[in-house]
């Protein structure tokens, strides 16, 4: 498990895991799952819309700039490196 860093955004502290660049496991953001750095999109959820056949293009639009293709191809990335018996 990677180091717990603690940035302030808005003068509050952010506490978080990093997963990658991107993806966090923030503390008190989610009750802990996958999420975009700064937000509280989760990942799951961004990949079950692509999953359902959703366009990364029109994902990112969605999501108004909170969430970048870059972020978003790191999240496809990281879920195609987990093992098999923790994605069931």
């Amino acid at each position: 498990m990677p180091n717990l860093v603690t940035e302030f955004l808005d003068g509050e502290p952010y506490d978080y895991y990093p997963i990658g660049n991107y993806v966090v496991s923030a503390l008190g953001v989610c009750d802990g799952r996958p999420t975009f750095k700064y937000t509280r999109v989760e990942v799951a959820g961004t990949l079950d819309r692509l999953d359902a056949g959703e366009d990364i293009d029109a994902v990112v639009e969605g999501y108004r700039g909170l969430v970048s293709r870059e972020a978003i191809l790191e999240a496809i990335r990281l879920a195609a490196d987990l093992p098999l018996s923790s994605v069931a």
